[in-house]
């Protein structure tokens, strides 16, 4: 559960200042107070700042500086009714309106036709409590005047006595957007007004109807006149805190004093942070991109080349796919035999190589190859006859049946064929005929 930290500060520098740490608030059944003190002066609010440093800051301030006024402005908009407000209580106030900040609550008409609802505290007030804050490290988004955290008594008014030093002020709510906060010898004196008015206006009304109900959270001194329900005592800051409500309560912080979000920073840092993540990222995959294009590019190129030298060896074929170019190559190996066919064209090519290398004066002009007769055809040209049969004699050395074609002599060449088989092929061929005869 979330914990908050409640400040109460005082008028002047050396007033007390009261503090608790609490989570929950009023609409939670598990409002838990964690921790709460005093500190003699504004000076030991440092002694808050690492309870501050992770926790809501709420900051509570005493009523006797802050001025609640309800009025009933006939303006069309709420800019030109804040606007004309300050003109129309300057004589009410003792001081300029120039030396005057002035808040505005959000809040509908109450019951007497008010429709505009305002704080007045001094600039100079305003300047000095922030100043107490950001000396101590402490920063704060909520300002409210204690009368406002108290809680509302819909039948009359709400009374907690708080202790300020060697004395003690009465915080007093009287409705929606009324309140004040007396000291004792103060507070005494206006019990006694009180009722001195109640005796004056006896005569035409009960007592019991212009008597004020006061909801009290702690001993108080008053006058047996008024009508003073005593509650279970509360700690005053604890008593705040639960009634303290951000979302739907009043925020002195506003205009030129609104607070930006501290974590503001920190998220522009991180969003630099981010971008220039992202931007690493994209320059990656921009260069990985260009890195896929280069080699694509290449591969296009190699398998042009491929499908180029493929046509070369097989003119004949019409259509060249490089995914199928694999099974093609070994059709075509399979058509002149493999590796470990002993009668296909490449054995062949294989043994009459060597008569080829013995009789270099022998030029061969054409090779054809029967894949059925297993025979190998060779047309060659040589510079006489005597080439042609030392060739032949080459082959039937290695072990080749060879026979010789026609041989024309043109010019100063000799043409001719030879019909090449494996050796052990043609004995068995010879041996198949003589069985058969």
């Amino acid at each position: 559960m979330a914990e908050t930290l409640y400040i109460r500060l005082g008028s002047q520098a050396h007033h007390t200042i009261h503090w608790l740490i609490a989570a929950g608030n009023n609409s939670s059944d598990t409002f838990e107070i964690i921790a709460s003190g005093e500190l003699a002066n504004a000076e030991q609010l440092s002694e808050l700042t690492e309870k501050a440093e992770q926790r809501l800051v709420k900051v509570i301030l005493p009523s006797s500086d802050v001025i609640l006024k309800r009025l009933a402005v006939p303006a069309k908009s709420n800019r030109a009714m804040r606007l004309a407000v300050p003109y129309m209580l300057e004589d009410d106030l003792s001081q300029d309106v120039d030396q005057l900040f002035f808040a505005y609550a959000d809040l509908k008409k109450d019951s007497e036709e008010n429709n505009c609802f305002t704080a007045i505290v001094e600039h100079k007030q305003m300047q000095q409590w922030l100043a107490w804050l950001h000396a101590a490290n402490i920063n704060s988004q909520f300002f409210v005047p204690e009368v406002l955290a108290m809680p509302e008594n819909i039948n009359g008014w709400s009374a907690i006595a708080l202790n300020e030093g060697a004395g003690q002020q009465v915080i007093v709510r009287q409705g929606l957007w009324q309140g004040f906060t007396l000291d004792l010898a103060t507070w005494q004196l206006q019990c006694q007004a009180f009722s001195l008015q109640q005796n004056e206006e006896s005569d035409d009304e009960s007592e019991q109807e212009l008597s004020v109900q006061i909801n009290s959270y702690s001993p108080i001194a008053y006058s047996e006149q008024l009508n003073i329900q005593k509650l279970p005592e509360e700690l005053p800051l604890a008593l705040m805190a639960q009634h303290y409500q951000s979302k739907d309560n009043f925020n002195l912080l506003q205009g030129e004093y609104k607070v930006k979000d501290v974590r503001g920073a920190d998220i522009k840092q991180w969003y630099w942070v981010a971008a220039v993540a992202i931007f690493a990222l994209l320059l990656n995959f921009t260069f990985k991109a260009v890195q896929l294009w280069q080699v694509n590019a290449k591969q296009a190129q190699v398998e042009a080349e491929i499908i180029s030298q493929y046509k070369k060896a097989f003119p004949k074929t019409k259509r060249v796919r490089i995914a199928t170019i694999k099974s093609q190559l070994n059709q075509k190996l399979a058509q002149l035999g493999g590796a470990g066919d002993s009668g296909g064209f490449l054995a062949m090519l294989a043994k009459v190589t060597p008569a080829f290398s013995k009789v270099s004066a022998l030029k061969p002009e054409s090779l054809k190859f029967d894949s059925k007769r297993q025979e190998l055809r060779i047309q060659a040209v040589a510079s006489s006859y005597q080439v042609f049969e030392q060739f032949k004699n080459a082959l039937e050395q290695d072990g080749l049946s060879v026979k010789q074609g026609a041989q024309n002599n043109q010019g100063a060449q000799v043409t001719g064929s030879f019909s090449i088989r494996n050796g052990s092929q043609s004995t068995k061929t010879k041996k198949a005929v003589r069985g058969a005869s």
